[in-house]
């Protein structure tokens, strides 16, 4: 399963879009707590502590905020333009016996024979939605590719997930496969230029200067 940990949140005043910016400068993350028929709060964060829990592949926590503590998942996350900072965060209320609806990330393990016969191994499908209580989502579903040869390949119906947790994606989805490489055919013009070596280049500029007339002196 997913970590689960505490994160310490603040009600937010701030509001504008110059008072966010100071805010982001300071370290300071933005984001909104919302769900369950329950008042939707403006919060804010350390940055950096949301960023780690982030890169464990944290998805649910226990929010503390005014000596109260509420269960959340990590709904949404906007980064910046080169994706490596996040700029907002939102957090859905839910409760530890509740089943919802995530997103999962799918990793491949072990070397695919297919390779070593000459083929190329194709990861096509990288996330999942899966249902499943609050507290009990899976970090990754793995795939083992060790079995894959040449012209076959692995469905959402194969994945491997643990009790409780129900795949929504179609079952006959392709995630990985394994095809013969595509040979590069060169056409026989392009073989005929390569035998005859390289030629001159054509120089515009001399040319239209050698064929220009003189011009009459004024």
């Amino acid at each position: 399963m997913a970590e689960r940990a505490t994160l310490k949140i603040e009600r937010r005043t701030t509001t504008g879009k110059w008072a966010i910016r100071r805010l982001r400068a300071e370290g300071i993350l933005p984001g909104v707590v919302y769900g369950h028929g329950q008042e939707t709060i403006s919060v804010q964060l350390p940055a950096v502590e949301l960023a780690g829990l982030v890169r464990r592949g944290t998805r649910v926590l226990d929010l503390n905020c005014d000596g109260a503590s509420e269960t959340a998942l990590i709904r949404d996350l906007q980064w910046d333009v080169f994706g490596t900072n996040i700029l907002h965060v939102d957090f859905a209320r839910v409760a530890a016996d509740e089943r919802i609806r995530v997103e999962v990330k799918i990793t491949l393990r072990g070397t695919a024979p297919g390779i070593e016969e000459g083929g190329v191994l194709s990861h096509l499908v990288h996330n999942v939605e899966i249902e499943c209580l609050a507290t009990e989502i899976p970090e990754e579903i793995r795939v083992d590719v060790r079995g894959l040869h040449i012209d076959q390949s692995l469905h959402v119906s194969e994945l491997t997930v643990p009790p409780g947790v129900k795949i929504l994606a179609d079952p006959e989805i392709v995630v990985a496969q394994v095809t013969k490489k595509i040979e590069e055919v060169v056409a026989p013009a392009a073989e005929a230029a390569v035998e005859a070596g390289p030629t001159e280049p054509e120089i515009v500029g001399r040319r239209v200067a050698e064929e220009k007339p003189e011009e009459e002196e004024k």
